[in-house]
């Protein structure tokens, strides 16, 4: 069984469980005890499928959940918090899913460190609307990186040499359009007038690439990234560096970035390190939800026993999310519920922006 198929197995019997034990609620399907637990739905707004966030959500909500009826953690079963059914909902990605945590139309997200202190503070790309208050941090979770990807045999070498190219840039609202343009706009190109723009998803961007409607493609997610390991197994890609001048200006300009590499063997075919930058995704949620809630879900994530094992397994980045690590590039207040943990386990470090 293929990766993507165990995952979209896995999404789809989470959702089929959700639907079971909505259905039960007040009904005989589920036992007296159950019925008395209230259940509390947390959705996690992730990215596209074909990125690292669809996935990495989807482990996320199966390691905070413990539904009604479930195993309890002193029998064997998960460890998260009580009641709670967590799940993954594709979106656009970091700039969709902070407008939507402003609208109360989730209970929270993944969103890059950069796009949701703009969100927060009203700055950046954010400077003709309101500042979105309502936001705060749960975790900080992994790195992301921005990840250039070009045909094979399109000649690309460098970011100047997607000129006169068809590239896409991410999709519309998406975390990766932000980090795209930034890159771009250091090397000094601009879309329409340097190059073609195209945007879609990545895991869309490799099928146009192998097709011929596009030479290269930006990317903005933690590695490796299912859509760039399958482009890379199948017909093979070039992996463009973000490096010198060009990446020191990017980084005085959006300071949440920062210089790092690709590592050599991430994707088949990828002899050597690759330069590049890299922000931090973030787990984020919103003021007007119970303390209680926030803290539940963290504790789910940094309390429960059984997590390292299911984060360890699941996903090439689940080691990245540890209760030592949960304050990089955190750049906005933590949700009350989060703090609270945090000091009671004597890891508390106060934000810190750029």
């Amino acid at each position: 069984m293929g990766r993507r198929t165990t995952i979209r197995r896995l999404l789809i019997a989470g959702i089929g469980a959700v639907l079971v034990l909505g259905a039960g609620i007040g009904g005989a399907a589920l036992s007296g005890e159950a019925q008395a637990q209230k259940m509390l739905f947390f959705r996690i707004a992730s990215g596209a499928a074909g990125g690292t966030y669809f996935p990495m959500a989807g482990l996320l909500g199966q390691v905070i959940s413990n539904p009604p009826g479930a195993r309890s953690c002193q029998k064997g079963g998960n460890c998260g918090m009580e009641g709670l059914v967590a799940f993954a909902q594709s979106t656009h990605g970091s700039v969709a899913n902070v407008s939507s945590l402003d609208a109360d139309q989730v209970e929270s997200a993944f969103v890059q460190s950069d796009v949701t202190y703009w969100a927060y503070t009203g700055t950046g790309p954010f400077a003709d609307k309101r500042p979105f208050k309502k936001l705060c941090v749960l975790s900080s979770l992994y790195p992301e990186h921005v990840q250039v990807v070009a045909g094979k045999d399109r000649g690309i070498k460098t970011v100047y040499d997607l000129k006169g190219k068809k590239v896409a840039i991410g999709l519309p609202d998406s975390g990766v359009l932000v980090g795209a343009r930034l890159v771009l706009g250091a090397h000094g190109l601009a879309e329409n007038r340097d190059f073609m723009p195209e945007y879609v998803k990545s895991k869309t961007a490799a099928a146009m690439i192998r097709d011929g409607h596009l030479d290269a493609f930006i990317d903005v997610s933690g590695y490796p990234s299912m859509g760039i390991s399958d482009m890379a197994k199948e017909f093979g890609l070039a992996l463009v560096a973000v490096e010198g001048k060009e990446r020191d200006s990017l980084i005085a300009k959006a300071p949440f970035y920062s210089a790092d590499v690709i590592p050599a063997k991430t994707y088949a075919g990828l002899d050597n390190p690759v330069e590049t930058v890299t922000v931090s995704a973030l787990w984020v949620s919103r003021t007007n939800l119970p303390e209680d809630l926030h803290y539940g879900a963290v504790n789910g994530l940094y309390g429960n026993i059984r997590a390292p094992y299911l984060l360890n397994n699941g996903h090439a980045k689940g080691k990245n999310l540890t209760l030592e690590s949960h304050h990089v590039g955190v750049p906005i207040p933590y949700c009350p519920g989060a703090a609270r943990f945090y000091k009671e386990k004597g890891v508390y470090k106060a934000p810190s922006a750029p």
